[in-house]
């Protein structure tokens, strides 16, 4: 699929689309996706056409695949599992006279679609005229509802503008399973071709009046899926009507005379469910119920629910940015998918592009805890600890991996759906251990964020408990370099399968001193998991002995271990069109050289910065920043946040607008696939742990904050420990103030702080003389003032970075 760079006008809680650019056609559909972490709907066209990928999702449904291997290894996956498009409910199709509505066709006079981040609906207004000379304003709202989870609505109304007479429409509102359109922009994929043609098998379908349900299983999981719609309808003259179900089609059929100036409106009630357990049945009348309930609410009550819940998220977590208003747009979007992905989810994963496309077969990653949950925890904390319950509902199996790897505890999958282990690829797979550590590193934030107890008791010890069994199985006690951890790939997947990986060895310390400080909190906890005193002293020792590799000649940490003595990648005679590296370099010569692919140690100058002075932290940054090409785009929000902590603010604020304008503009060029959510949570994570300084070490809260130069005014609202906390930061000062709760005791540039419901006005220090740091030629800073109809300067191999 060929993607074209998205243009949009600048507004403040909008995102509009300004006539129909059929380059930038897949990379709209996931931009305009609505979603709410149960639901996602792609932002297709009612009419079906034009179309890329028209998806429909639930989370957590997909179908399994085989897993091929040219050779067979002990411990490889056997089945991998796709996301499925499923039944479709987004189509609304148009005849006019005898000309079917399609924008490909007939001439656009104006047409516009705007996201609505206050009111949480996509709005579209199009006028057309047909071949045959009548003209109509179409327009629509659309709805996946943040209140009703199963609940998703369409108003979609007909207006004749003309005055050549009365004008006979045709209305076919359909639900279309095993849709076949968009199906070839899964570049390169023959298994998830192979996944997506026809997985669902009809069990039942069922109409009555306007009101339809269809019931489908996939062939190969065997989840089953219930989809249903119902309708209400305002007609200015005569009409027919007539519904139809059967197999994978059911159909509400309208057909009706609007008189010069009528008003034609058709509100469409959608539910959906699916279930791994329940009958055909049960889960049709549970999708009918919801339908029942939708349409009696109303559309306008689906509405007025939507904008008062999205009012009080955005009192509690919206970031307000004076300077740069392109920016401000940016991080709104990120901030309102980020919602959308997560809000709803309740005990599901969420998958590293939401609900917004099938991009990496809809799998789950470390994206979710290290990157999403920050953001989630200090912004909508509900959803943070559900997303750390599935973690913990799919524990056995992380339990099981762990055996087959002849390990203690638990190893949670690198890639996954359900929870069990798809990637196919050792080394950027199952050899990433550091994934059992990112997620407990989110329990602790987020039981340090809310002093939630019965979380704590019921779920996060024990999340804690069997993550740090891991580690001391994993790693081995050696006299000359105390405890090590052998064999494992960071973040980084240009450096894969070494010793001693620094951030992965700080974040297991973390990780093992937790666990013991859980257990002393939590006794009955440990005594159900037989956790003894031996034991703890055990996690406490490696913790404290933790190899950590420093290179004393270059004055900067290794990596990992030797990775400093590696041989450099010769950058100045690397083309550009050469990047990503992974597509035009085998593996072998990336993996032993100094070349990193996304932000490694500096990660770990961030998360545990805690275990770093900041001369350290200068110079690791500037030695790795020399060396990152990132070709991830989980890279560049990691390494704004230590450029601000070093004094590189113009750097960091660079930095910001390429996370935050990584799916806007289409950087990466394969946005079409779905959006970038940890890409998306990132710009959050400049602006509050970057430029706001923010720190979480060890339960105590803390802030350094400093602006770059075009930034005159940040403000951030977060909640923790029940608090609502507002942070403004301006050249030269930061204000402090708490909306409600008790006083909080914090930080501001290591000076401890009482701040309560009166502003507490504080100066901001200067920021660390700092020497220029540079990046390797070519993967400098993705830069807005390039105009947005030239191509980047080079395309990102997103899809294609973790192998399965």
């Amino acid at each position: 699929m060929t993607e074209g760079r998205a243009s949009f006008p600048i507004e403040p809680w909008a995102l509009t689309e300004v006539g129909l650019d059929h380059a930038s056609l897949a990379v709209h559909e996931s931009v305009f996706s609505l979603a709410n972490g149960h639901i996602g709907m792609r932002g297709s066209f009612e009419e079906g056409e034009p179309v890329a990928v028209p998806g429909t999702y639930l989370n957590g449904f997909y179908e399994q695949r085989p897993l091929p291997y040219a050779e067979v290894g002990y411990g490889f996956p056997e089945q991998g599992q796709t996301v499925v498009n499923v039944t479709d409910g987004k189509l609304i199709r148009l005849l006019v006279k005898d000309s079917p509505l399609d924008l490909n066709y007939g001439e656009i006079i104006d047409h516009r679609r705007t996201l609505d981040l206050r009111g949480g609906v996509l709005r579209r207004a199009t006028e057309w005229r047909s071949p045959g000379g009548r003209t109509v304003r179409i327009t629509s709202t659309r709805l996946v509802s943040l209140v009703r989870r199963s609940v998703a609505a369409i108003q979609y109304q007909v207006e004749l503008i003309d005055d050549l007479g009365d004008l006979y429409v045709s209305l076919q509102s359909d639900l279309l399973a095993n849709e076949t359109a968009g199906q070839s922009t899964v570049d390169g994929d023959p298994r998830a071709a192979a996944a997506l043609a026809e997985p669902l098998e009809c069990e039942l379908a069922a109409g009555r009046g306007r009101r339809a349900v269809l019931v489908h299983r996939t062939k190969r999981s065997r989840l089953r899926v219930a989809a249903g719609m119902d309708h209400l309808i305002e007609i200015p003259d005569t009409s027919t009507e007539d519904l139809e179900a059967s197999g994978d089609l059911a159909r509400y059929a309208l057909a009706a005379r609007i008189p010069p100036h009528g008003v034609l409106t058709l509100t469409k009630f959608l539910a959906y469910g699916w279930s791994s357990r329940r009958s055909a049945p049960a889960v049709r009348d549970q999708v009918e119920g919801a339908l029942a309930t939708a349409k009696l609410a109303g559309f306008d009550r689906l509405l007025r629910e939507q904008r008062e819940l999205l009012d009080q998220h955005w009192e509690d977590a919206d970031v307000e940015i004076e300077g740069d208003d392109e920016l401000q747009q940016a991080v709104r979007v990120g901030m309102f998918h980020l919602l959308q992905a997560g809000l709803r989810g309740e005990r599901q994963p969420i998958p590293a592009k939401g609900l917004t496309g099938p991009g990496y077969d809809g799998h789950t990653f470390w994206d979710t805890e290290t990157y999403v949950l920050p953001v989630l925890t200090y912004t909508a904390p509900q959803a943070a600890r559900d997303a750390l319950r599935w973690r913990h509902s799919i524990l056995d199996k992380a339990r099981e991996r762990a055996r087959v790897l002849g390990m203690q505890g638990a190893a949670f999958p690198w890639r996954t759906i359900r929870g069990e282990e798809t990637s196919g690829y050792w080394p950027a797979g199952t050899a990433a251990f550091h994934i059992n550590a990112d997620i407990a590193d989110a329990v602790v934030r987020y039981f340090n964020a809310t002093l939630d107890d019965d979380f704590d008791r019921d779920f996060g010890t024990e999340l804690l408990v069997e993550t740090a069994r891991l580690w001391a199985s994993l790693g081995h006690f050696d006299t000359e370099h105390g405890f090590r951890i052998d064999g494992v790939t960071g973040p980084d997947e240009y450096t894969a399968v070494v010793d001693n990986n620094v951030y992965t060895n700080l974040m297991a310390q973390r990780n093992l001193r937790e666990a013991a400080a859980a257990v002393r909190r939590q006794p009955d906890v440990a005594g159900r998991l037989e956790v003894s005193e031996d034991e703890v002293e055990t996690w406490l020792r490696a913790a404290s002995l933790m190899a950590v590799p420093y290179d004393t000649r270059r004055g900067v940490h290794m990596q990992s271990d030797g990775f400093t003595h590696h041989e450099e990648w010769d950058f100045e005679n690397t083309p550009r069109s050469d990047y990503p590296l992974l597509l035009h370099y085998p593996y072998f010569d990336i993996y032993r050289k100094q070349v990193t692919k996304q932000a490694d140690l500096v990660m770990a100058l961030h998360l545990r910065g805690d275990a770093f002075t900041l001369e350290e932290k200068i110079a690791d940054f500037a030695y790795y920043e020399a060396r990152t090409t990132r070709d991830s785009s989980l890279s560049a929000s990691q390494q704004a946040v230590v450029a601000a902590e070093t004094g590189h603010l113009q750097l960091a604020y660079d930095y910001w607008a390429e996370v935050a304008l990584t799916d806007l503009q289409n950087l990466h060029l394969n946005s079409g696939h779905g959006l970038h959510i940890a890409s998306l949570a990132g710009a959050w994570t400049v602006a509050v742990a970057g430029f706001g300084g923010m720190r979480d070490h060890n339960g105590q809260l803390a802030f350094a904050p400093r602006l770059p130069p075009r930034i005159t005014r940040l403000c951030f609202r977060m909640v923790y420990r029940g608090r609502k906390l507002t942070v403004t930061v301006e050249p030269a000062r930061a204000t402090y103030r708490l909306v409600d709760g008790d006083p909080l005791d914090i930080r501001h540039h290591g000076q401890q702080v009482t701040i309560d419901h009166e502003d507490v006005v504080l100066d901001i220090p200067k920021p660390p003389d700092v020497e220029p740091v540079s990046q390797p030629p070519g993967c400098e800073p993705r830069r807005r003032t390039r105009s947005r109809s030239t191509p980047a300067v080079r395309p990102s191999a997103k899809d294609s970075e973790r192998l399965s």
